[in-house]
């Protein structure tokens, strides 16, 4: 497997199978930060679980109610905030290195659908 990097409008997601230590790479336009594979594996299985919470709310909720979710691991916090069908994601990172970082709604969904398909390549 080959180091592979995606990214879209406000978003960027990579992963380096071959380096030494981080592995992983989330970001936007103006910010990035390597994560271990751990840390990476973790932030990809919490949004996914994330965003199916905001789908499985959709029937709960009025059009206009927003909402907040949290996740998290020992590796790192994560939180999705606005509408089912249109939230930010903001991260604590909880290891050493500690950072924190925030994506768009407008985002979201690109992000998500790379982070579901980062790995199978």
């Amino acid at each position: 497997m080959e180091r592979l990097i995606k990214s879209g409008a406000g978003w960027r997601i990579g992963w380096n199978p071959d380096a030494r230590e981080y592995k992983g790479l989330v970001g936007t336009d103006d910010w990035a930060i390597e994560l271990t594979e751990a840390e990476l594996d973790d932030f990809c299985r919490l949004l996914a679980k994330l965003a199916n919470t905001m789908k499985q709310l959709t029937a709960e909720l009025m059009d206009e109610e927003k909402i907040a979710c949290e996740a998290e691991s020992d590796l790192l916090w994560m939180e999705v905030e606005g509408y089912p069908h249109e939230y930010s994601l903001h991260f604590i990172l909880n290891t050493g290195r500690c950072a924190e970082g925030k994506w768009n709604a407008s985002a979201v969904p690109s992000l998500l659908q790379a982070a579901a398909m980062l790995k199978v390549f």
